[in-house]
């Protein structure tokens, strides 16, 4: 496993406002001109099936109200909204979400509408990986992967610096297949990578073998080290379809590196040695990609989206001066 420096910090630009909306909680922030993260909040996420985009935007108003009271010193100039599903960045839509229950929702409107101010829209590991590509463990690097690990999978992929989006549908690396008629997957297709390589299919395939269902992925691996072999052979089942899945990405995008990211990775040298040697013995002629651990934590999100407001008011002021 390969280190890499302390992540940078955000730096000097314009104050934005940055909310990374989740399942089951929105997490947000003001940031100062001088990148200094202020006021960071966590609020329920507001339910309310379709018209769940709306009570979003309503939320993060009054949070942004509450802001304007808190520092009134500092004035943001544009914000940032990360959610989850698919998502079409480039057009401000979220075209679906199963979980949070919208269809085609005008985020981007919407948010312009409540807030005031420009608005830069994206999807929660696309806003988390332009933050480890930036700031965190992939910068430097003109092509990368970006993996987010929990009870998912899901990837933000870079080529030639920039983020490819393919109009959202982009980095469903979990839904790639890697087991053909493998385990059932709950979109309908089979084999598919989280359903092998995911914490929760961790915790899952467990409870298949040994009938016992465990308080997460960690305690597998716990078991495993400590000689259960049920859950040693999930474990390595586990590393190889993350192998697999990675021996794709690198066929297909060639990336300088590939990083971690989630609660997963969390196990360190446990999953990042076999991960190599198991990548060792599938790569040939290949560019042979550095595996690292995301470097920025549980604020990646909120990083991300200040990130990608930054940019929009920088070109909104470009515009208007122009």
């Amino acid at each position: 496993m390969i280190t890499l420096n302390s992540p940078l910090p955000l730096g000097h630009g314009d104050a934005v406002l940055a909310f990374d909306v989740g399942g089951t909680d929105m997490k947000s922030a003001l940031f100062a001109g001088d990148g200094t993260m202020l006021g960071l909040t966590r609020t329920p996420t507001p339910l309310a099936g379709a018209e769940t985009p709306q009570a979003v935007v309503a939320v993060a108003r009054e949070i942004a109200a509450g802001y304007a009271a808190r520092f009134p010193e500092v004035t943001p100039r544009a914000a940032g909204i990360l959610v989850p599903g698919l998502v079409d960045d480039e057009n401000g839509i979220g075209v679906f979400s199963s979980n949070l229950g919208w269809r085609d929702a005008p985020f981007r409107q919407l948010g312009q509408d409540s807030l005031g101010m420009p608005v830069a829209f994206s999807h929660d590991v696309r806003g988390a990986g332009e933050a480890e590509f930036r700031l965190g463990a992939a910068r430097g690097a003109q092509d990368a992967a970006i993996l987010v690990i929990g009870t998912g999978i899901a990837g933000a992929f870079f080529i030639d610096g920039k983020p490819h989006l393919a109009g959202g549908y982009a980095g469903e690396i979990g839904h790639s297949i890697v087991i053909p008629d493998g385990p059932e997957c709950p979109c309908g297709g089979r084999g598919h990578l989280e359903m092998l390589a995911s914490a929760g299919a961790i915790v899952r395939r467990y409870a298949e073998l040994s009938g016992e269902t465990l308080d997460g992925a960690r305690a597998v691996l716990l078991r495993a080290q400590a000689g259960d072999t049920a859950a040693q052979s999930v474990w390595d089942g586990a590393v190889y379809a993350l192998a697999l899945g990675i021996s794709q990405v690198v066929t297909i995008i060639a990336p300088e590196v590939v990083v971690l990211g989630g609660g997963l990775a969390q196990a360190g040298p446990a999953l990042f040695d076999p991960l190599e040697r198991a990548l060792d013995g599938m790569l040939t002629f290949h560019r042979r990609p550095r595996i690292i651990g995301a470097q920025i934590g549980e604020d990646a999100g909120l990083l991300g989206a200040a990130l990608r407001a930054r940019d929009l008011s920088a070109t909104t002021a470009t515009g208007q001066s122009a």
